[in-house]
């Protein structure tokens, strides 16, 4: 009998010291807050961008003086698939500005265009698309489900999207007006960006930033490609990202190029 209460206790006693630790173990987890990005971005890719003299109309024609004058940047750095051919694919891009916009001009070289999926705001990603990532202060930082930068998807029919902060698909038109022709497997983007801080509020009224001489912008371009798949085949941008995980523009500003305006 003696035998049996001891036993008895000392199943009692291992059983609450279980419990025990397994409650300090999960206490921690109902602290924990969402994990952050720190705003570590170092300048890199600094590119000088100059201001236009006239009026750039959005027409998908690069016949404007601005274009004459600007320097072409490749799209060419693998985020995601394998490495392409020019037969493929081959990618470059301009810049301007005004005091009310940034402005981009891109030609994609590109033999199938895919622009299948009806709904703008269902994976958007996986249609061919123009991908804008805009940090308006070089701040760097996270962006995932904020508007510390924005990271617009351009899509063959015009609509923008980009994350809300409700962790959802959000329409952005009234912030970019662009228009693309394409001829044979080269299409003209040609883009007009209203720029926002980050104060941006999903549900409020909001000012686009006036731009000056000497700002500096956070900025990366790239290319969602799809030949012929359920899913996008390659992610094609600007700049080149280190680590394995290249696809982080979406979510890390620190990756971002640095352009600085020139009057």
């Amino acid at each position: 009998m003696k035998k049996a209460t001891y036993l008895l206790l000392l199943l009692v006693l291992v059983f609450n010291c279980k419990n025990e630790t397994s409650k300090k173990a999960e206490e921690p987890s109902l602290k924990e807050t969402p994990q952050k990005i720190a705003s570590t971005k170092i300048e890199k890719q600094l590119r000088q961008v100059y201001k236009s003299k006239t009026a750039i109309t959005i027409d998908g024609v690069a016949n404007d003086s601005a274009w004459v004058k600007s320097t072409w940047y490749p799209i060419d750095q693998v985020w995601l698939g394998d490495s392409l051919t020019e037969d493929d694919y081959s990618g470059r891009f301009k810049l301007s500005w005004t005091d009310d916009a940034l402005y981009v001009l891109a030609e994609i070289k590109d033999d199938i265009l895919i622009d299948k999926i009806e709904d703008p705001l269902v994976r958007w990603w996986d249609d061919d698309c123009l991908e804008i990532f805009i940090d308006e202060d070089n701040s760097g930082g996270e962006h995932q489900y904020n508007h510390n930068a924005f990271a617009y998807h351009i899509a063959l029919d015009g609509n923008v999207v980009d994350m809300s902060t409700e962790k959802t698909g959000k329409l952005y038109n009234s912030h970019i007006e662009s228009k693309n022709i394409t001829e044979g497997n080269t299409t003209i983007w040609e883009v007009k960006m209203s720029l926002y801080n980050d104060s941006y509020n999903d549900h409020g009224e909001n000012t686009p930033v006036n731009l000056s001489a000497n700002k500096k912008i956070g900025f990366a371009i790239a290319y969602c490609d799809n030949d012929n798949s359920l899913e996008r085949e390659n992610f094609i941008g600007s700049i080149p990202v280190e680590g394995e995980d290249k696809n982080r523009g979406w979510i890390d500003a620190n990756i971002f190029g640095t352009l600085q305006l020139i009057d």
